[in-house]
């Protein structure tokens, strides 16, 4: 589990395809102490799990269904990555609830730096709600508005400054993920509706 706020900005140091698997391996200083093989750590918003640290770089074994579902396929050596370690039990919980499992990849349209609107699938668009969070490139961000096929977002100057998505143009793909409570609650609004058809059945047989 993540919380969203963004410890420091990587850089891509090693990318190396194996069979059907891509090995990443991200440098940074934060994300690297008290690090071991087989922790989770957030890259861009994906949730990956080093498999092994070489010269103070950490390595990550990618599989093909994260590839097809992220933008970490995109990433070349050189690139800066937004990057956070799992949050332990007794750490201060800021930002939301972030999982690290990508729903799907949107795309910046042209608009200021300051506010920023990005392209997603329709059918992710439900599950979002003005003032609600979302996480984009594993940033925790709040909604400012919601159209059929976008949304929006107001960047701080810290985000700016301490993230990707200052870097980030117009055509630039990321990462999104949808507020898990969001999800939740949908779902049990469709078992209700569920139930709700059920018991008018059981009501037709009965009459």
């Amino acid at each position: 589990m993540f919380t969203g706020l963004i410890e420091e900005l990587g850089e891509v140091k090693l990318r190396k395809q194996k069979n059907n698997i891509l090995i990443l391996g991200i440098q940074g200083k934060k994300v690297l102490e008290n690090s071991k093989i087989g922790d989770s750590i957030s890259v861009d918003g994906v949730c990956l799990t080093v498999s092994d640290i070489k010269n103070k770089i950490l390595h990550f074994d990618v599989m093909a269904e994260t590839l097809k579902i992220s933008t970490l396929r995109d990433l070349r050596i050189g690139n800066r990555v937004n990057l956070e370690r799992a949050l332990k039990v007794e750490d201060r919980f800021g930002g939301h609830f972030v999982t690290g499992h990508i729903d799907g990849k949107g795309e910046i349209m042209a608009d200021s730096q300051r506010l920023r609107r990005i392209a997603i699938p329709s059918e992710l668009t439900y599950y979002i709600v003005p003032k609600g969070s979302i996480a984009v490139d594993g940033i925790s961000l709040t909604v400012v508005e919601v159209e059929k096929n976008y949304f929006t977002i107001s960047l701080i100057p810290y985000t700016l400054g301490h993230t990707t998505l200052g870097m980030k143009r117009g055509g630039d793909r990321v990462n999104i993920e949808l507020d898990i409570l969001a999800k939740y609650v949908a779902k049990l609004k469709v078992e209700k509706e569920k139930q709700g058809d059920y018991l008018k059945e059981l009501l037709r047989d009965e009459i």
